[in-house]
């Protein structure tokens, strides 16, 4: 985590309030400070009418994030995105998409709501080199949007958590009240809330980034703040001009970036290789396995959910997984398998028994020949859910039956 002393003077703010510059009637001819290639620490850059704050810190390749390696972001297999999201993304170079998230003054959105601190992280030869974007005060929101869409212009794709909800029409929103270029208008965006809860919710209870960092990634937070208290934060701040409190903001927000790029590299390549999909867990097969089987490759979703039946599932979502498989088994004309899930099925799950027995009525009737066979399942599915429509089965194979024996 950052010092406190080297926070407080890179703020400004150890000596009481800042002073506000004078103003010249124009914007200020204090020539930009750039940002050194390789400064790890804090640094501040002045552009426009005020200043704001840029902290740059480099995650080399050899460290790792939890079980990834942050070496592995440069392979990430950015196609992936049309399955995840049903768009596609034509920037396939992970070093064209810049990872993005805010902290603001409100958790409720709107125009009321400013972000005053915004991270961003992106991939380059070296490692990831995370940006955090501070504005001291209100006045330097101009200058540190401004430095954001210059930023943000160097990328074509956006990649966020939630923000297609939350950060990106708030950045929008704030872009439009400044008077300034919105480069976002210009980018494509990828959010990965919503395909990171088709994969993991059903094992997990929360899909909140904290809680995929530690379950996907075992990755534990030191340090760090939770997300409701980060706006008091800033505005105890803001009163008192003491730091010390925002450090654990910053740490926040870089770690929010950093495991933001790390849980989009696991979920692309699971999405990318499914049968080289780094997950162990029964339930995170099962939705893998129905994700590739709503894309209708048969093949390797019976591969899915023989492993996801294989890893162990509960109770209800075995049957749900031998269903399935039964179906793709059925499509693949792998018929002998079909009928020993379904046979299963029919043992272990009330629910889906009658169907069970339903679906190897239709097989001894229509593969086998095996009328009577076919009559005694049926009589099984009407015991458990009678209908009109088994009423009518059942008479049809009588009457078969009856002419196959002849009498």
């Amino acid at each position: 985590m950052l010092d406190i002393e080297t926070l407080r003077k890179r703020l400004g703010r150890s000596g009481g309030r800042r002073r506000r510059r004078e103003s010249t009637g124009g914007p200020s001819q204090r020539r930009p400070v750039g940002v050194p290639v390789g400064s790890l620490g804090p640094t501040s850059r002045f552009g426009g009418p005020g200043s704001f704050l840029l902290q740059e810190q480099l995650f080399e390749n050899g460290s790792p994030h939890g079980k990834v390696s942050i070496a592995q972001l440069r392979d990430m297999p950015t196609t992936a995105v049309e399955i995840a999201s049903n768009q596609t993304v034509s920037a396939s170079d992970p070093r064209r998409w810049v990872f993005l998230d805010t902290e603001t003054t409100g958790l409720s959105g709107g125009t009321g709501t400013c972000p005053f601190l915004i991270g961003t992280g992106a991939i380059e030869d070296s490692g990831f080199r995370t940006r955090l974007f501070f504005m001291r005060d209100f006045d330097e929101e101009p200058a540190m949007l401004r430095a954001l869409g210059e930023h943000l212009s160097g990328y074509d794709t956006v990649v966020s958590f939630n923000g297609k909800t939350f950060d990106l029409p708030l950045l929008e929103a704030r872009f439009r009240l400044k008077r300034q270029p919105n480069p976002l208008q210009e980018m494509e965006h990828f959010d990965v809330l919503h395909p990171a809860r088709r994969l993991w919710k059903k094992r997990l209870r929360s899909c909140r980034l904290t809680a995929l960092e530690a379950s996907i990634l075992g990755f534990t937070r030191r340090g760090d703040i939770p997300g409701s208290l980060i706006p008091s934060r800033f505005f105890e701040y803001l009163n008192s001009r003491e730091p010390s409190g925002l450090a654990p903001v910053f740490h926040h927000n870089r770690l929010d970036i950093v495991s933001l790029a790390c849980i989009s590299s696991v979920l692309l390549t699971c999405l990318s290789k499914p049968r080289q999909a780094p997950l162990r867990h029964g339930e995170d097969l099962f939705s893998l396995a129905r994700w590739v089987g709503m894309l209708k490759q048969d093949e390797l979703a019976a591969d899915l959910y023989g492993k996801a039946i294989h890893a162990g599932l509960p109770r209800r979502t075995l049957g749900d997984a031998l269903w399935e498989s039964a179906k793709h088994a059925r499509r693949l004309g792998r018929h002998r398998a079909k009928v020993r899930m379904l046979g299963e099925m029919a043992q272990l799950s009330a629910t889906r028994r009658p169907a069970a027995w339903v679906e190897l009525a239709k097989h001894y009737e229509h593969l086998e020949k095996d009328f009577r066979k076919a009559l005694d399942l049926t009589r099984c599915a009407m015991r458990d859910e009678p209908s009109d429509e088994l009423q009518h089965r059942q008479l049809r194979l009588v009457r078969k039956l009856e002419k196959a024996e002849g009498t």
